[in-house]
């Protein structure tokens, strides 16, 4: 089930707000919310939810055990590591069992008969989300959750477990338990979901026939332009995708009374990769610094493994996407950049005017992307082959065929200015006619996105094979 689809708009979430707010009890609201995240779930790949309940297990019992041998160090660590690896054992099983396999059987020349294991939806997040608890628990930043059904509730809850953000247990340790469902925190909520609704179905939807029409098209006719009008298409695709699904994360979440942090912050404003970095996923890019970078030494070591740090944190970042040899290219492909940035573009790119800066990011930010894209190694070199290769466009068949297509080239550049802070830096009128005109553009976006929902069966979602 995915937030932008009628099932989730007019039968999933009226069941889960109606009678949340029917109910002034904290002990029934987050049961309720337990018992629907856990069905949420469950919607798409029922036997999938006990593996989560597992793992949760795992955290559960072994953040019980630690706190009991505070005074044993030792036999402390033991278990800290054993749950690490038993909940890392899980992820490496299901998402990169199989292609551990099959690359094996090729390099030592056998055909086995390598099981291909489903990929349970949002594993990487919740096993993520699990680690961050008893990390921080280890370490004193959190307290022992000593109720199984609320730490199941922060594993599970569904505004985020299908897609992040990633949250910490820290950001909502007290709001479990102790938080205050307001009017206006529901107003605020339901307007940055449909804000996000409104990006994931207007923008990413349509820019995203784009980028598949010239990747799944003949090169006759979709020449070397359009494969850099694909790679922007895609570029914007995967912003308004992912953004717009942590939009509707916040903002239901913030309904509901819990309070995540941004994930996005206007990437594409960016001048450098480094930047883009700071904009771009927060959640993940924060996670791997707290929990990998900052433990091998972070930047306060020698240059060398400086660069070791680097290429680690970007490799796994890398390899986190997606059990496949591009993700790790995409990966090393930043790795690669942040290390050019530090020791030789940067001081280069403080000269320049911050146009040219920009252009640059972008440009770079773009060509990753490609990579990212095209899984197939054979389908990656025809497309960097047809963008660096000069190949002539058939305009003329592109203006007579795909609809959809010729829809989303008019959406692109509407996109394109959304992905800039233009109409937050508008001034927000608080008098009654413009405050009501501010609301009827929200109503109109909801409109407008359940009327394209209504009208399409074409629905991605780029994060969901994470």
């Amino acid at each position: 089930m995915v937030f932008s689809s009628l099932t989730f708009l007019y039968l999933f979430l009226p069941l889960a707000v109606i009678p949340y707010f029917l109910w002034n009890n904290r002990t029934y609201r987050n049961g309720l919310l337990l018992v629907l995240s856990l069905l949420f779930y469950s919607w798409g790949e029922p036997k999938y939810v006990l593996l989560m309940i597992a793992a949760t297990a795992v955290a559960y019992f072994g953040g019980r055990a630690m706190v009991a041998l505070e005074g044993r160090p030792r036999i402390k660590r033991v278990v800290f590591w054993s749950t690490v690896c038993l909940v890392l054992l899980n992820l490496l099983i299901f998402k990169y069992f199989t292609f551990f396999g099959e690359n094996l059987s090729l390099l030592l020349h056998k055909d086995w008969a390598v099981p291909q294991i489903l990929l349970p939806i949002g594993i990487s997040f919740y096993t993520f989300q699990i680690l961050s608890y008893v990390i921080d628990l280890y370490f004193g930043r959190v307290r022992l959750q000593r109720n199984f059904c609320y730490l199941l509730l922060y594993i599970s809850f569904f505004p985020q477990l299908i897609a992040g953000p990633i949250v910490r247990y820290s950001t909502i340790e007290e709001e479990i338990l102790h938080r205050k469902e307001t009017w206006e925190d529901v107003e605020a909520g339901l307007k940055r979901f449909i804000l996000g609704l409104g990006k994931k179905v207007l923008l990413a939807n349509q820019v995203a026939v784009v980028a598949e029409s010239i990747y799944g098209g003949s090169t006759e006719v979709y020449g070397t332009a359009m494969y850099w009008v694909a790679a922007f298409a895609y570029t914007m695709q995967i912003y308004f995708d992912f953004s717009g699904y942590s939009d509707m994360a916040i903002g239901l979440g913030r309904m509901f009374g819990f309070h995540f942090l941004e994930n996005f912050n206007y990437p594409y404003l960016s001048c450098s990769a480094t930047e883009f970095w700071r904009r771009w996923h927060i959640s993940l890019s924060s996670w791997f610094r707290d929990y990998v970078y900052i433990p091998l030494g972070g930047s306060r070591v020698s240059r060398g493994k400086w660069v070791r740090n680097i290429l680690i944190v970007w490799g796994l970042t890398g390899f986190w996407h997606g059990a496949a040899w591009n993700f790790l290219l995409w990966g090393l492909y930043y790795a690669g950049l942040l290390i050019l940035e530090k020791f030789l573009l940067g001081p280069l790119l403080e000269k320049l005017p911050s146009l040219v800066r920009w252009v640059y990011a972008f440009f770079v930010v773009n060509l990753g992307w490609v990579l990212f894209n095209r899984t197939d190694f054979s389908d990656l070199a025809h497309a960097l082959h047809t963008m660096f290769v000069w190949q002539s466009t058939d305009l003329l068949r592109i203006a007579a065929g795909n609809s959809d297509l010729l829809l989303g080239l008019f959406v692109l550049p509407v996109a394109f200015l959304c992905a800039f802070p233009i109409f937050p830096k508008l001034p927000r009128p608080k008098k009654l006619p413009g405050a009501l005109a501010a609301d009827l553009g929200y109503g109109l976006v909801l409109v407008a996105s359940v009327l394209f929902i209504i009208s399409s069966v074409y629905n991605p979602f780029i994060y969901f094979r994470f």
